[in-house]
């Protein structure tokens, strides 16, 4: 997911994409624990999405509070 795609989405779509990446953080990290993980790689790509969507949700919000 690149950052451009991100800024598009609205706040409440923010949201819900973060808990959603945050629950497939949590399953990769139980199939790494348990050996079923085929790509241990996603587990970063997951978690640099996560660091993505919290930034533009902080950006969101510093924008609006200029305002």
């Amino acid at each position: 997911m690149k950052a451009s795609e991100v800024r598009k989405l609205s706040t409440s779509e923010l949201e819900a994409k973060l808990v959603e990446l945050k629950k497939d953080l949590f399953f990769l990290r139980m199939q790494h624990a348990t050996n079923q993980l085929d790509n241990p790689v996603q587990i970063s790509l997951v978690k640099k999405d996560i660091a993505r969507v919290e930034t533009i949700i902080r950006e969101k919000q510093l924008e609006a509070g200029r305002r």
